[in-house]
């Protein structure tokens, strides 16, 4: 028998099964009946620890934060452009990590106060550099903003790193867009090389940050 099949069941473990589940099922897929079959419990078991599945994705984006910051590289001597740049490939690399990553991730409320530590520490950050504190919530906010919508786009792309959906071949778009040469030629700057994309978009976002406050690093 499955020892952690038997093993007390509580948030954590929920939460991690959830999670597991995630990259198989993807969001539409993951039911807290699906989660109880792989746990070997009666669904209703689960509504001791969530009322709901927004209660249970709260806790999904909870887990993700706690791995994402035990993996970070943050360093005391991080200029406020080095902090927001490795924040925010930080947070693209942990999303891409889940099928649905951004989705589960974008609209929760976290369960715990892990996050006021580093939120803390890179307002702190910014505020030392010349930002007052409503300019250091809002570029750290907008790069967030723009981190989450690059990957709930480029997940629809490819839901898994390694996986492409059906749909964007850009042959086939180029084809059927050949009246609009400039719409059909911009399918490789949409739905090929995320990485490279994903950096550029990030630098602007940060530019413009740099331009509007006038804070240099």
């Amino acid at each position: 028998m499955n020892t952690d099949r038997r093993a007390p069941l509580d948030r954590t473990r929920v939460a991690d099964t959830a999670l597991k589940l995630l990259n198989e099922t993807g969001l539409d897929g993951l039911t807290l009946r699906a989660i109880a079959r792989e746990l070997d419990v009666k669904a209703p078991a689960l509504y001791w620890h969530f009322k709901d599945k927004q209660a249970l994705l709260d806790e999904m984006a909870t887990e993700m934060y706690r791995r994402m910051v035990a993996g970070a590289s943050f360093h005391p001597a991080d200029t406020w452009r080095e902090r927001l740049l490795k924040a925010n490939r930080g947070l693209r690399t942990a999303l891409l990590g889940y099928r649905d990553g951004a989705k589960v991730f974008s609209g929760s409320r976290f369960t715990g106060i892990e996050h006021a530590a580093q939120m803390e520490d890179t307002l702190r950050l910014l505020a030392s550099a010349g930002f007052t504190l409503a300019q250091a919530v809002r570029a750290t906010t907008t790069s967030y903003a723009y981190t989450l919508g690059f990957v709930t786009e480029e997940q629809g792309v490819h839901p898994l790193p390694d996986e492409r959906r059906e749909g964007y071949d850009l042959t086939e778009r180029a084809r059927l867009l050949a009246d609009f040469p400039l719409a059909a030629a911009a399918g490789a700057e949409i739905f090929e090389d995320y990485d490279t994309h994903f950096e550029e978009g990030l630098a602007l976002v940060i530019d413009g940050v740099t331009a509007r406050y006038g804070v240099e690093e």
